[in-house]
């Protein structure tokens, strides 16, 4: 799956994983690589993440269920708990940066393509 950015008219990621059971969702990416740009990862559903055993930082975005970004933490670092984010249903995960990156902020709409 990729994700685009409608408000941007660019893709925020060309290769996306998808945490949707008990287990990938608690797992998320501790144990992965670090995230490439242009790689990523949804977690489902989801408010709130940890970066508690990762080894590298992550933006976390954070989006409702109309796939609109509500929040973005960026570079999250590892062992840290983010809080609570209202209104959000899931996340997308990427490389440190890559938000920014892409100029990803609050209130784009975002959507996904199926390969």
């Amino acid at each position: 799956m990729k994700i685009f950015n409608q408000t941007q008219k660019q893709f925020l990621t060309e290769k996306t994983e998808v945490a949707d059971s008990f287990f990938t969702r608690v797992r998320g990416l501790i144990g992965h690589t670090p995230l490439n740009p242009g790689e990523g990862m949804i977690i489902r559903p989801c408010n709130g993440v940890h970066c508690m055993f990762m080894s590298f930082p992550i933006d976390v975005i954070f989006v409702n269920k109309q796939w609109q970004v509500v929040h973005i933490e960026d570079s999250m670092s590892p062992w840290k708990i983010g809080g609570l984010i209202s209104g959000a249903a899931f996340v997308i995960e990427t490389a440190a940066g890559h938000a920014r990156a892409t100029k990803t902020g609050v209130g784009d709409q975002l959507e996904p393509k199926y390969d």
